[in-house]
């Protein structure tokens, strides 16, 4: 990890190759390289590319030119999670031995069937139940079916299991993790680790002080906030940035190929008027005129963005 003065924003981007980058997905990384390089700060990079299906295709070398292609720039080598598996195993070992990780047998299906609610991302609210299995339990049930860990969260009414935080675009944020998602998986039931822990521990060793990405993930921030506790790590700030949505009111999915960059450069031509029509889409300019990354950095702010923070429906045409 490079340390930077603490004055110096550190922002991030971190996509994941799972297809060609859609609207979306430049809007969010647009944000995030305006946020720091708009305040001298710098810019990191980083493929988040733990599940092994996005390990092939031909998605990382696209997205990659689709960011050079728009004008963005990053500082230092791209990072890749797939090289960094001991650092994810040394912070998985470090809950363990804290003695909050334990097996969760339950299938999708289970979950999914139980009564609790779901989360803000979907994900259904735990129910604890191999919270308490015995070690004979636990035994026969392995010789059945690899598990999935969880990290055990505190109970309601436990102060630490209350979190709150400030996000630049939403504002203040409340969230109580045993009503709102339980205890949450950290590595699959297939051996890869969850989302929620590489994500931390990335952001903690590249020296990201400022996350910024799409409003679906605001959900995530207080189990992000509770595993940066218990590991020790710092809590960079959170800046979500409102959804586009297809026409029909649809979330842009790489998997519809919604307005993706294959789309988007041919019939844009340029990446100053691709850019520059998104800006005035999304009141970051007060028109669409073709405009660079660098000439919007001259006058960005993150009031523009809270002005327009409703998810914002973009033609297709």
């Amino acid at each position: 990890m490079t340390a930077s003065p603490t004055n110096i924003p550190v922002g991030r981007f971190a996509p994941s190759p799972s297809g060609r980058m859609h609207l979306g997905n430049v809007y969010a990384m647009l944000l995030a390289w305006l946020s720091a390089r708009s305040r001298g700060g710098r810019v990191l990079m980083r493929v988040e590319d733990l599940d092994p299906r996005t390990k092939t295709g031909p998605w990382t070398d696209l997205l990659l030119d689709d960011l050079r292609w728009l004008g963005f720039d990053w500082d230092g080598d791209v990072v890749y999670q797939h090289d960094r598996l001991d650092l994810y195993q040394a912070a998985y070992e470090h809950l363990r031995d804290l003695g909050l990780v334990y097996p969760c047998f339950c299938s999708r299906a289970e979950l999914h069937a139980a009564s609790a609610p779901h989360a803000s991302d979907g994900t259904p609210v735990y129910a604890g139940t191999c919270r308490a299995l015995s070690a004979e339990e636990v035994a026969a049930r392995t010789a059945v079916r690899s598990p999935a860990w969880r990290v055990r969260v505190p109970d309601t009414g436990d102060p630490q299991g209350e979190v709150r935080f400030v996000d630049r675009t939403y504002g203040p944020q409340h969230e109580t993790l045993a009503q709102e998602c339980g205890d949450f998986v950290v590595r699959r039931s297939d051996g890869v680790f969850a989302y929620q822990l590489a994500v931390v521990v990335d952001d903690a060793e590249m020296g990201v002080t400022e996350v910024v990405r799409g409003r679906d993930l605001l959900g995530s921030v207080a189990r992000q906030r509770y595993l940066q506790e218990l590991l020790g790590l710092p809590h960079p700030a959170y800046a979500h940035v409102p959804l586009l949505v297809a026409p029909d009111g649809r979330r842009l999915s790489k998997r519809d190929g919604d307005l993706d960059m294959g789309a988007l450069r041919e019939r844009f031509g340029s990446p100053e008027r691709l850019i520059g029509w998104l800006a005035g889409a999304t009141g970051l300019a007060p028109d669409q005129t073709p405009r660079s990354a660098d000439q919007l950095a001259a006058c960005f702010s993150w009031d523009m963005v809270r002005a327009h923070r409703s998810d914002a429906c973009m033609p297709a045409r």
